[in-house]
């Protein structure tokens, strides 16, 4: 599948998704989910710091926040999970039973660099309740797929290094694996709290 191809069902998977949005009723406890009947999520089988194996079904009957990047991003991924996660731990100290039962996770979508160990350092530099995951290539890319997830490996630099351009979302996903919502990482760590406290329940 060429680049121009995945880009388009990326859009068009993000379409449907604010589509969704977009038929909500407010904010009354009630509304169903802006993703609710979206096609994101499946499952997939990766390896945590350990080399353990883990699939999505070892989180089945908890939440899980979802987010593909990758260790050696320089700006996007680091600033994304940071809000992230200090939404998490805002959520967490004004609900800690709820926050025990969500499991956030970071799938790297840069296998050849992104070793366990290395993704497991990454995760543990945000919080040691990120859990860090990785995976053969073909892993990695049955993961994205399964969430619409975007990227590609850009060219090598003279030095021999590279970036990676990726689709950018964090994605909570309900005790079934069901998609819920996006979280609004760009929009701070307030914001993140305040979507978990109306969808975590």
């Amino acid at each position: 599948m060429n680049r121009r191809t995945m880009m388009k069902r990326m859009i068009i998977a993000l379409s449907l998704a604010l589509t969704l949005a977009a038929c909500g009723e407010g904010s009354t406890g009630t509304e169903p989910p802006p993703l609710a009947g979206a096609r994101i999520g499946g499952a997939f089988t990766l390896a945590d710091k350990h080399g353990k194996t883990v699939r999505w079904a070892d989180f089945d009957g908890r939440y899980r926040i979802v987010y593909f990047g990758y260790a050696y991003c320089p700006d996007v991924c680091p600033l994304d999970v940071q809000s992230l996660m200090k939404g998490y731990r805002q959520f967490a100290g004004e609900q800690p039973e709820l926050a025990a039962q969500i499991q956030p996770i970071f799938i790297t979508i840069d296998p050849e660099r992104d070793t366990p160990a290395v993704v497991g350092e990454f995760a543990a530099a945000f919080s040691d309740r990120l859990l860090g995951l990785t995976g053969t290539p073909e892993q990695v890319k049955q993961a994205a797929r399964a969430f619409s997830v975007y990227y590609a490996k850009g060219e090598a630099s003279d030095e021999g290094g590279y970036l990676m351009d990726h689709s950018r979302a964090a994605y909570l996903m309900g005790r079934k694996g069901e998609p819920i919502a996006l979280l609004p990482v760009d929009e701070g760590p307030q914001s993140v709290a305040k979507e978990l406290a109306r969808w975590v329940h």
